[in-house]
């Protein structure tokens, strides 16, 4: 609770940075495309024994738009298609999980042709499908189909992009995604206290200026 308190201020104080900035000459506009591979797991309470090697890896990536009136400081949308999961090393069991995600950051660079920058903010999500391997003869509370498919959190990446003056603009970006939300209910009658994913991506996107 105090960490969603803390993280709720930060991004409460973000407007504030933003307008803090100096004035750009005329605004940049820009979108384009992003994608790469993701790997995932799941925070249980009670803990489930989840396996890195191989851990659950998918494909991620979608739309990009970002807009800036201000230097150093932007503000970028995106509409993703994300896949998470989990993966458990005692029975080889994976369960996959597919989201549509809209995360809305604040995109904090420094340079010109090349930059480096952050992107932090929020991000919000819905569980469109979700589908298992080896999961024949298994029970527990977590083969269950997931009850909460709806997903809020927060995204964090670090990356760099190259300005072109006719190519469009092109970026490296990893990014890390912790999620609040809860797959199964957690009620204090309920088994699960906690399930909510995080995952960690690496993206190549081309960004179309305006």
């Amino acid at each position: 609770m105090r960490l969603r308190r803390c993280i709720l201020t930060v991004l409460c104080c973000i407007p504030l940075l933003i307008a803090a900035q100096p004035r750009l000459a005329e605004p940049e506009m820009c979108f384009g495309f992003h994608g790469g591979v993701i790997g995932s797991m799941v925070r249980f309470n009670p803990n489930v024994a989840q396996s890195f090697a191989p851990p659950v890896l998918g494909a991620n990536g979608g739309f990009v738009f970002r807009y800036s009136r201000t230097k150093y400081t932007a503000v970028q949308l995106e509409l993703d298609y994300m896949r998470r999961g989990w993966h458990e090393s005692a029975t080889d069991y994976y369960r996959y999980l597919d989201y549509i995600e809209i995360p809305l950051l604040m995109h904090l660079y420094v340079g010109k042709k090349v930059r480096g920058f952050l992107n932090l903010g929020p991000q919000f999500g819905y569980c469109i499908a979700q589908s298992d391997k080896n999961g024949e003869g298994l029970s527990g509370h977590q083969y269950e189909s997931v009850a909460k498919p709806w997903d809020w959190g927060l995204a964090a990446g670090l990356g760099l992009q190259v300005n072109t003056n006719k190519a469009g603009v092109y970026f490296l970006e990893a990014r890390f995604d912790f999620s609040f939300g809860d797959l199964y209910p957690n009620r204090v009658a309920d088994y699960f206290r906690t399930s909510a994913p995080m995952a960690l991506s690496l993206n190549i996107g081309w960004l179309f200026a305006k």
